[in-house]
């Protein structure tokens, strides 16, 4: 599909990491492994804004050995050792650590939030806010604070959070009045909910959200059922969006026999259109260690977001090789694109993902797609 605009906005040289939280404490290099998925939103000046995930990462992870992680621990930053006969280092932004009987991980990185203000239509850069950046506060987001989503409800913006320890793997909920001053509210799901996606309005006066519950067990859809089993989107209910109720009916789940989509997960948070719930979402095709991950769409009830209405069969967004050529010798994963944001403009959406887990992209795609 071709798009109007479709263009890297944001790429890792683009930050300056001497104003980063890290800056100054710890004792070796490091570098932006990854500056993307970027939610997105409206300011009340009229700019957007997005607020971009900045994987900062050790130059040199193994030294003398041992792997190393990056953690916060009460106020600053540390690094933590691993022997390497005790992990597996396939994956360059994680690494896996043997003997306990069931999966643990560290990374390689450690993220924080950056606010970038931008034009109104998402074409070039403002600012750069690294006074209003977003880094750990508490024990449960010592591995740091990942993947916004951004959704303006009333008069107020609610900003959703991987948040990421060992004692939890969590979604965690920030506010704000004006987008830019963002206030901790609280854990609101717990262990593996992740890419909570706040919709953008009231439905018979609730805040609804889509979640995705993971784990490592799903049980069987019976044989000839249009359903596959695996990681797939739900939905949740609040009267203040801080407790969560999860929604009876099921949400958005992977097709049996479509293998460009067996796992889905939450995108960019739904927006209202004429037409209903416009939901962009990804779906991931298994592909070596990370898969492929391309951006669908689907539009649901306005009144009850279980419904379905319609979906696109076919990919809006993919991985772009010839966005990211610039930037090849920075590469670390192909055929990802995951989207985080979306925000009305005119007669076109302004349409906000993450490439390749590396940089920032932006699009423009007209609402007649969706129509």
């Amino acid at each position: 599909m071709k798009f109007a605009v479709d263009a890297l906005l944001l790429t890792p040289d683009d930050i300056d990491l001497s104003r980063s939280p890290l800056a100054g404490q710890l004792d070796v290099e490091t570098y932006v492994l990854g500056a993307f998925n970027p939610a997105l939103t409206r300011l009340p000046n009229g700019n957007l804004l997005m607020v971009v995930r900045i994987a900062e990462a050790l130059r040199n992870p193994i030294e003398n050995g041992r792997v190393h992680a990056i953690r916060w621990e009460a106020g600053r930053y540390v690094r933590d050792a691993w022997p390497l006969n005790m992990t597996d280092t396939a994956d360059p932004r994680k690494f896996m650590i043997h003997g306990d009987g069931w999966k643990v991980m560290a990374l390689t990185s450690l993220s924080w939030l950056l606010p970038v203000e931008l034009t109104p239509d998402g074409l070039s850069v403002v600012n750069f806010h690294y006074d209003k950046a977003i880094a750990p506060l508490h024990s449960f987001q010592c591995y740091g604070v990942e993947d916004a989503r951004i959704s303006h409800v009333g008069d107020r913006w609610l900003m959703t959070t991987c948040s990421v320890s060992p004692e939890r793997h969590s979604t965690t909920l920030y506010s704000s009045t004006n987008a830019l001053d963002w206030v901790f509210e609280d854990i609101v799901l717990d262990h593996q909910n992740k890419d909570m996606l706040i919709f953008e309005g009231l439905i018979g006066g609730q805040y609804w959200a889509q979640t995705r519950p993971l784990g490592d067990l799903y049980f069987a859809y019976p044989p000839g059922s249009e359903w596959r089993a695996g990681p797939s989107i739900n939905l949740a209910t609040s009267h203040d969006a801080l407790h969560w109720k999860p929604h009876r009916k099921p949400g958005l789940r992977p097709c049996a026999g479509a293998a460009a989509t067996a796992r889905v997960g939450g995108g960019a948070p739904p927006v209202l259109t004429e037409s209903g719930w416009l939901s962009l979402w990804h779906g991931v095709e298994r592909r070596d260690i990370v898969g492929i991950y391309r951006t669908y769409w689907s539009l649901l009830d306005k009144n009850d977001p279980a419904r379905l209405i319609r979906s696109g069969s076919a990919p809006l967004l993919e991985a772009n090789a010839d966005l990211t050529r610039p930037i090849e010798h920075q590469m670390y994963l192909r055929d990802v694109v995951f989207t985080t944001g979306i925000v009305t403009h005119g007669d076109y959406f302004v349409v906000a993902s993450g490439e390749a887990d590396l940089a920032c992209r932006i699009t423009h795609i007209s609402k007649s797609v969706f129509s």
